[in-house]
């Protein structure tokens, strides 16, 4: 993305609703500008006035005007670095909720695109260098251009040919600023990822926690953080000192300026073309300048990894999500809940080369249970998650009472199926919210029901405060059966009229596992059911059977047809049988 377009889109979107307060801080920055111009010209008629004619009128009447100037100068800098503050501060709320928002938006295919560790690091590092942009880059500009303008105005009033001299530095500062940006652009993009890098490891390291310990990794991850910390740390300090390597140049700058005015001055004092007041108060402005060219130096290097974070921002607020919301669109009322599979593909466009489903045809008849069977990774789970649209096909129709699901409003769509997944997800929050969130309108008393059909009940009362049981980081606090259950007891309270069931017992014991059985044959009276099952003993007297391999439907039927007709099917079951 060009600069000009960055810079144009963070204006438009972010910065203008606050351009009332930015005209307020350039306000003050035009009193900065004053104060400390003035201060440097009153050493003109001090010394003048007080040390060369020993007038005593202005000895009282100068140092309180140079208090005043440095009162201003203190009083409009801290207003306006506190209006900048505020508004890069609303900026970068503005964008962590415009990216939080695109996150929760996104395409399940997309989020899976990338670790979660990138997209933290973009949240945080690459929001804070805009954030560096607005509150110090852009006040630099303003204050400091004002103030170096006016500070120059001092100089040339003093006297025009040390001012010209003194002018030759802006340029050359100039020039080294650029080379520091660019240079600084790239290393702020490397040292992002590092941030990633680091970020992405620390999420793995607190999720498998326990494996470290039961494998005795500890010292192997020791070395892994290790490394992580150093890669960060050397990025971060290559940026530091790419962020003062101008400081040396703009040193030496300074002393072959202030050796070649102070030569020239001296000849022009001697020849008496220059009065000693004219020069301090010149040597004073000049000396003033110094700050504000340094920090302009600087400016350009905060703007350029500036621009570097907003350039990869900015693409994660624009997603362009394949799966519409069809906001706009008709509500899809369910009668009968058939669906239909017409000649479905569907390949991950991280992956194109390999088709996780190939010409699926399927037909699951509404109100009864369908049942999916295959190795694992044959395409069973993506099949299932195409019905409520977390994945759109590549090619292909999905039918659901004749209607092609992807022209209607998906939230309506959604609204009208529960997933049951093997890998229950749940929230750091009570067990009542875990439960409710299938339906936040619920009662409690429709949640205690809906515990109680999932088997739920007797764990919860034996927790220390029940259903306000906080219950960890994705339910750490529970088994996994347990886990499951709560997961199960959603998609009662949510009472959809498509059922999708994804080894929703896996992680039962066999006690456990009849009772929740006898559960799910409540849950699924009567509704379409989508079951896949590890165990064939659960789906035994599935109304039909689908036999998936290597993203194809190579068989279908009952069970007794299957056994007979199903080379795949026999062995599946015979195996079972036999583990058995």
């Amino acid at each position: 993305m060009m600069k000009a377009k960055i810079f144009k889109r963070l204006y438009q979107q972010y910065t203008k609703k606050f351009i009332g307060k930015i005209l307020l801080a350039a306000l003050f920055s035009i009193v900065v500008a004053i104060s400390t111009s003035s201060t440097a010209w009153l050493l003109d008629p001090a010394i003048e006035k007080i040390f060369i004619n020993k007038d005593q009128t202005l000895i009282i009447l100068i140092p309180i005007a140079i208090i005043f100037a440095f009162a201003a100068k203190g009083i409009s800098l801290y207003v306006a670095k506190l209006l900048m503050i505020n508004v890069s501060e609303e900026v970068k709320k503005n964008l962590q909720t415009d990216m939080l928002t695109s996150f929760i938006k996104a395409d399940t295919e997309i989020i899976e695109s990338n670790h979660s560790g990138k997209y933290i690091s973009n949240l945080n590092f690459d929001v804070d260098q805009i954030t560096k942009m607005l509150a110090d880059a852009f006040l630099s500009i303003f204050k400091d251009s004002l103030t170096l303008i006016g500070l120059l105005c001092v100089m040339f009033f003093q006297n025009w040919k040390l001012s010209l001299i003194a002018i030759i530095m802006i340029p050359l500062a100039s020039i080294t600023a650029k080379i520091v940006g660019k240079r600084m652009s790239k290393i702020s993009t490397q040292a992002q990822e590092k941030s990633g890098d680091l970020n992405r490891y620390l999420i793995d390291l607190f999720k498998n926690h326990k494996i470290i310990k039961i494998f005795q990794r500890e010292n192997f991850e020791n070395m892994r953080s290790e490394k992580f910390v150093n890669d960060l740390k050397e990025k971060s300090a290559k940026i530091s000192a790419v962020y003062i390597r101008s400081t040396p140049v703009m040193e030496i700058l300074t002393g072959i300026m202030i050796a070649i005015l102070i030569f020239y001055s001296g000849k022009l004092i001697i020849s008496g073309e220059l009065a000693i007041n004219n020069f301090f108060s010149f040597l004073a402005a000049m000396m003033l300048a110094y700050q504000p060219v340094k920090t302009l130096t600087k400016v350009n290097v905060a703007i350029e990894q500036g621009l570097a974070a907003a350039n990869r921002i900015l693409p994660i607020i624009d997603i362009n999500n394949e799966i519409n919301l069809n906001e706009d669109k008709d509500k899809f009322n369910i009668s009968e809940g058939n669906i239909i599979f017409e000649n479905v593909d569907f390949t991950y466009k991280s992956n194109p080369e390999n088709k996780v489903l190939q010409n699926v045809n399927a037909n699951f008849t509404g109100g009864k249970m369908t049942a999916l069977v295959g190795h694992s990774g044959s395409g069973k789970s993506t099949l299932l998650n195409m019905i409520p649209r977390i994945y759109a096909p590549t090619d292909g129709i999905i039918h659901l009472d004749d209607q092609d699901i992807s022209k209607f409003n998906l939230a309506s769509l959604r609204n009208q199926i529960s997933i049951v997944d093997q890998n229950t997800t749940l929230f750091d929050d009570t067990v009542l919210n875990n439960i409710k969130y299938a339906r936040p309108e619920a009662t409690n008393e429709e949640v205690y029901k809906a515990a109680e059909q999932s088997m739920c009940s007797e764990f919860i009362n034996n927790l220390e405060n029940k259903y306000q049981t906080m219950i960890g980081e994705n339910g750490v606090k529970l088994s996994g059966g347990e886990k499951q259950r709560l997961s199960i007891a959603r998609a009662f309270l949510k009472k959809s009229k498509i059922i999708l069931l994804d080894e929703a017992t896996s992680s039962l014991d066999s006690e456990t596992e009849d009772k929740i059985q006898q559960a799910l044959g409540q849950l699924t009276l009567n509704k379409t059911t989508i079951v896949i099952a590890h165990r064939l003993s659960t789906i035994l007297n599935s109304d039909k059977i689908y036999v998936v391999d290597n993203g194809k439907i190579i068989d279908s039927g009952n069970h007794e047809t299957l056994l007979i007709n199903s080379k795949v099917y026999k062995n599946f079951y015979e195996r079972q049988i036999k583990e058995h």
